[in-house]
């Protein structure tokens, strides 16, 4: 016997609906015919935007990096500031918008989120999207091995962080330390700023948590990088016996400059925490969806050592997922918020386009766009030496190092980059780098060739200028 369909079943099928959606499609694409390429501002709107960024500076207490506040409008890779301005976004506001701006298909995960009438979900409210979405990621995540058999989703990576954390330390207890790599970001919560290596991220805060730092992979020197991050890991082992909650390893550094280690040094040290039965999280907030596979460690063939991994920005939705033997006790994380319904739609389309021929395997589209910005890195290192240094980072993470590297020289190439019309940030210290998470979804061959002319014109001329 049939049931009756649901009122929502009923709602969503109704003609208007359907009308609406095409309606709304049509006149996105005619608006993005109009937006084919970077622009400068209109001289009318220049002393209203001045105006505005000053208030906005004011109203949150600091000035912003950039002169930037969107007009909400994009197409793909150009994004639209509300001076009338048109620029290529290479940072995507650090990884969030992997398929661009205005991606027809996220429109469509919009209105599926605003016809579904939940804004937010969370402790006691969650609608079967938030179901599908956790079924779906610890899907992908056990699909080649791994014992990531649980998921809970959140509304930050810093969140998402904080609960692994949790997780980590209550299974662990009463273990009060951790272990992290030199250079690592975790956060600015004020257990993750704790963990973040980078001192002026902490002036004034209390320390809550203790942290010892193992060595990252040293590229100029890699034979003797492993022995060395496995010595210091030893001493901290032998000084704080039992003591180590877990080890937290973003296997690509992000804030630390897009440094990649190879398989054979994230094994070996995987191999030692293992040994020592100290539990490993990696922190895949930036690398998701980033490499040849969904997750970093799945690229990596890292499976056997993930006991907790947490996962943001590119989704929407950020989420820690956790083995069995980290599941937690009652009251230990639970949120009034866990996403937005409209971030959780926008995962579930961009979970399936990751599953798409392309993104994923040896010639991933993700690993193709690294490629060629470093080949035109390289040609532009051979013609103009000490304009720019690798290494490039890896997959749709791309980085480079801009004439001397220091933080002043690299913060007025930015800023020339940003007049030109490129967005890019900076990561890293001594040497401060370039970082770019260019929108790999949609980014086409052309278009980073036109980003890699503006670049190098920029450099040459700050070169020039030094």
């Amino acid at each position: 016997m049939s049931s009756e369909p649901l009122t929502a079943e009923r709602f969503l099928a109704d003609s208007r609906v359907a009308e609406a959606r095409q309606l709304l499609q049509a006149a996105l694409a005619d608006a993005q015919r109009q937006m084919q390429g970077v622009r400068p501002p209109q001289s009318g709107q220049t002393v209203k935007y001045q105006e505005l960024l000053q208030e906005f500076s004011e109203l949150r207490g600091g000035t912003l990096f950039y002169p930037y506040l969107g007009s909400g409008f994009g197409n793909g890779v150009f994004v639209e500031l509300a001076d009338g301005s048109v620029k290529y976004d290479m940072i995507t506001g650090i990884g969030v918008h992997g398929f661009g701006h205005h991606a027809p298909f996220l429109l469509d995960a919009a209105l599926d989120a605003a016809l579904e009438g939940t804004i937010q979900q969370g402790n006691l409210q969650q609608t079967t999207s938030s179901l599908t979405l956790s079924r779906e990621l610890v899907r992908m995540a056990t699909a080649s091995g791994s014992q990531l058999q649980h998921c809970f989703l959140t509304t930050s990576g810093a969140t998402a962080n904080e609960n692994a954390l949790k997780l980590l330390f209550q299974a662990r207890a009463p273990a009060g330390r951790l272990l992290a790599f030199e250079n690592c970001f975790a956060g600015r919560t004020l257990a993750t700023s704790q963990i973040t290596d980078r001192a002026k991220n902490r002036v004034g805060l209390p320390t809550v948590l203790p942290v010892d730092y193992v060595p990252f992979f040293d590229a100029a020197d890699p034979q003797g990088s492993l022995p060395r991050t496995l010595d210091v890991l030893r001493g901290y082992l032998q000084r704080y016996p039992g003591a180590h909650a877990g080890m937290m390893m973003e296997l690509i550094q992000g804030e630390g400059g897009y440094y990649a280690a190879p398989r054979e040094f994230l094994v070996g040290l995987c191999q030692a925490l293992r040994t020592a039965q100290v539990p490993i999280f990696f922190d895949e907030i930036q690398t998701f969806g980033r490499t040849s596979r969904a997750f970093a460690f799945q690229h990596f063939e890292l499976e056997e050592f993930a006991d907790v991994v947490t996962i943001g920005k590119l989704l929407q939705v950020c989420a820690t997922l956790f083995s069995d033997r980290f599941v937690p006790q009652p009251g230990l994380i639970s949120q009034t918020f866990t996403g937005s319904t409209s971030s959780i739609h926008a995962a579930l389309r961009i979970l399936q386009r990751l599953e798409t021929p392309g993104f994923s395997g040896p010639q991933a589209r993700q690993l193709q766009i690294q490629q060629r910005f470093a080949w035109h890195f390289e040609q532009l290192q051979a013609k103009h030496p000490g304009c720019i240094a690798g290494p490039w980072g890896l997959g749709s993470m791309v980085a480079f190092t801009p004439l001397d590297g220091s933080a002043e020289r690299t913060r007025r190439v930015l800023n020339a980059l940003f007049a030109a019309g490129v967005l890019a940030f900076s990561a890293g210290g001594n040497p401060t780098r370039i970082r770019m998470l260019p929108p790999f979804g949609v980014v086409t061959d052309g278009q980073i060739d036109a980003v890699c002319d503006i670049i190098a014109r920029v450099l040459v001329e700050q070169n020039s200028t030094a």
